[in-house]
């Protein structure tokens, strides 16, 4: 059994940040569960383009609002408490925040916590993050 504290999490080499969001890292590769599992924080009025190319990532709004940008089609959704989305073509997409988002996101495969976004977006594949 794996019980992490997120508040404690945030003390450690979990918490991940850049310009504009935050990540803890509360479930990574070594852990051996086929997935990883974050607590992102996309601060208030920022704009992101990410593209995992060799991840899909699940992601459930916690708090917050704003939208996410299909960058193939130009569609967008409403992000909103309650409201996941599920990357599973690959998509490169722009998240926008209105107010700071709260988000759980997991990852397949799962990130090993030393990944950080190259200048497209994308984590390399797990072989070459570790």
């Amino acid at each position: 059994m794996i019980v992490r504290d997120l508040a404690a999490a945030r003390q450690t080499d979990r918490l991940v940040t850049a310009e504009g969001w935050d990540s803890t890292r509360l479930l990574l590769a070594g852990d051996k569960m086929g997935f990883s599992f974050h607590i992102t924080r996309i601060h208030e009025n920022t704009s992101h383009v990410f593209h995992y190319k060799h991840h899909f990532e699940s992601v459930y709004c916690i708090s917050g609002e704003g939208s996410i940008e299909d960058l193939a089609t130009g569609e967008v959704h409403q992000i909103r408490p309650g409201v996941m989305y599920g990357l599973d073509q690959h998509d490169r997409h722009r998240l926008s925040a209105k107010s700071e988002m709260v988000m759980a996101c997991c990852f397949n495969p799962p990130v090993s916590g030393s990944e950080v976004h190259r200048d497209d977006g994308s984590y390399a594949p797990a072989a070459e993050s570790t």
